[in-house]
């Protein structure tokens, strides 16, 4: 019997977005089935254009920056598009791979992304704006399968 993990993608930072596609691909390739449950502002992570996926040091006291940066400092305009381009370069300088990367190497691992219609209809989004290799359904949809998973992340 496959091993199943179960996550549940509730946020759609650049920082966030990493963990779920990890997770479920290394998952993925070790055998396990995966399903991800896209909820909330993680739910972005499954549209057709990713946009400018951001990242804030504010609230994120852990956040390695070049120079130490007091709290007040992390509020001032512009202070998110330094760290995102600081995270960016970054990625790009150890190789990382994409976030578009990491979506494409889960969908073709089989990795199953649900993206919660709630969610769907409480935004007004339109099924037209994600990408095509994934299903539409509620928490129900999500606990059945999480109900029988041997791990159960929440990211």
């Amino acid at each position: 019997m496959a091993k199943k993990l179960a996550l549940i993608a509730s946020k759609g930072s650049l920082d966030w977005a990493y963990p779920p596609f990890i997770l479920a691909s290394t998952a993925a390739a070790l055998d396990y089935e995966v399903q991800i449950f896209f909820t909330f502002y993680g739910l972005t992570l499954l549209k057709k254009d990713l946009g400018d996926l951001k990242v804030s040091p504010l609230g994120n006291p852990a956040m390695p920056m070049p120079i130490p940066m007091p709290n007040f400092v992390q509020m001032l305009p512009g202070i998110e598009s330094v760290a995102t381009m600081i995270m960016k370069q970054k990625i790009a300088d150890k190789g990382v791979a994409s976030i578009e990367e990491l979506r494409n190497a889960c969908i073709e691992a089989g990795v199953k992304l649900i993206a919660c219609q709630m969610t769907v209809d409480l935004f007004d989004f339109k099924k037209s704006d994600f990408i095509t290799d994934i299903e539409f359904g509620g928490a129900a949809t999500f606990f059945e399968f999480a109900g029988e998973s041997n791990v159960n992340l929440f990211i």
